[in-house]
Order: structure tokens, then sequence, then C-alpha cells
């Protein structure tokens, strides 16, 4: 079985532009290694550009979306989409994207963007408190581990935005890091949220 781990699956559909399935794919068949797997998908034709990861990022638009209840807004979401070029910053597409990611975001309510940006110590504390759940429900050691892995990956798609499945499935099916993967493997640039602020009444 290949070694390799959900964050490195996370980073090459990042940097390649990739859904989940076809990253997990390239990582099996190039050992774990994360740069034949990349090379793998660019021969596949699944990753057309050059790593687009070491390129800057320097323009962008800013999403927004505002819920109204009861004819007030309660709740405003802004979200900064960048991407490489101005040619892409004003192009439609990439605008309603970001206008998109806010409105889910005003849902998911991610407490990070990333896996990368997961704080280490709240992940140690959540396996552990799994962990001791599952030993105090008496599931035997060598379950243990795969039960941790298994609902910290739930954790991730409860918390971290990329991980989150998009509240809208009508009109993308699949996580945001997947909606963000499939504009920048279009658009054929480095495409990420790099900031978001949610204000609410009452919060």
């Amino acid at each position: 079985m290949a070694d390799f781990t959900a964050k490195d699956i996370q980073k090459l559909r990042q940097d390649a532009g990739v859904g989940m399935m076809d990253a997990k794919a390239a990582l099996t068949d190039a050992g774990g290694d994360l740069e034949k797997a990349f090379e793998l998908l660019r021969e596949r034709g699944q990753a057309k550009m050059a790593k687009r990861a070491d390129r800057e990022a320097n323009e962008g638009t800013i999403g927004s979306y505002i819920h109204i209840q009861n004819d007030r807004p309660v709740m405003g979401v802004l979200v900064e989409l960048a991407c490489e070029t101005d040619f892409v910053a004003k192009s439609d597409e990439f605008r309603q994207t970001a206008n998109d990611i806010a409105m889910h975001i005003s849902w998911g309510r991610p407490t990070w963007l990333t896996r990368d940006e997961v704080d280490q110590d709240a992940l140690a504390k959540e396996r552990e408190l799994i962990s001791r759940q599952a030993a105090a429900e008496g599931k035997p050691e060598n379950v243990v581990e795969r039960i941790v892995d298994g609902k910290i990956e739930s954790w991730f798609a409860e918390n971290v935005l990329y991980d989150q499945k998009f509240v809208n499935t009508e009109k993308f099916d699949g996580t945001v890091g997947d909606m963000v993967g499939n504009l920048a493997s279009k658009m054929g640039e480095n495409i990420s949220v790099r900031r978001v602020s949610r204000i609410a009444v009452g919060e």
C-alpha cells in the first residue's frame, strides 16, 4: 500500500487543481511520491500547467454575501479570492465563485481555510478526546486508531473550508477545495481563498 497521508492528497489537489479521487489515484500509482504524482497527472492531461503553487497570486477579487432575515441584514461575509492575473480576476466566473464561497461560509462557518492552517493543539486535543471516547466504549486498541482517523476526517469536513461540502450541491457537487481546484485548472492559474471575514448580528 502506498505511503501517503490525507495532507499529501490535499497538497496535490491544490498544486495540480484536481479532485480528491484523481489526486489519491495518482499518489497511489506514484507510491506516495508527490512530485511523481504531479507528473502523472500532467501526463494524463489532468494537470496541464506547471506547478501552480509555486507561482505568485497577487491579483483577485472580493466576494460578498449578505443574509437577510425578517427584512433586515443579519449576517455578512467577505472573501478574498486570489489569482495571478487581472484578466482572470475580472472574469464573471471567477467573481461569481468568490460570491458563491462567501455564501457557503455564511452557512458552513469554517474555523480554518485549509488543513495547513489548523491549530495543532486543537487537533491534538480532538484526537485525544476521540481516542478516550472509543476506549471508553470498549473498542479494541488496534481499532481505536482507525476510528480516530475516520472521525478526524469528519472533524476537518466540519471545521476546514476547503474540506467542507459546498452547500449548494445542485450548483457544485464537491468540496469547496474541489471547487477552487477545478477553477484553477480551468483558468490555468494559481487560485486560492486568501482571507475571509464573517460578521453576524448578536455574535
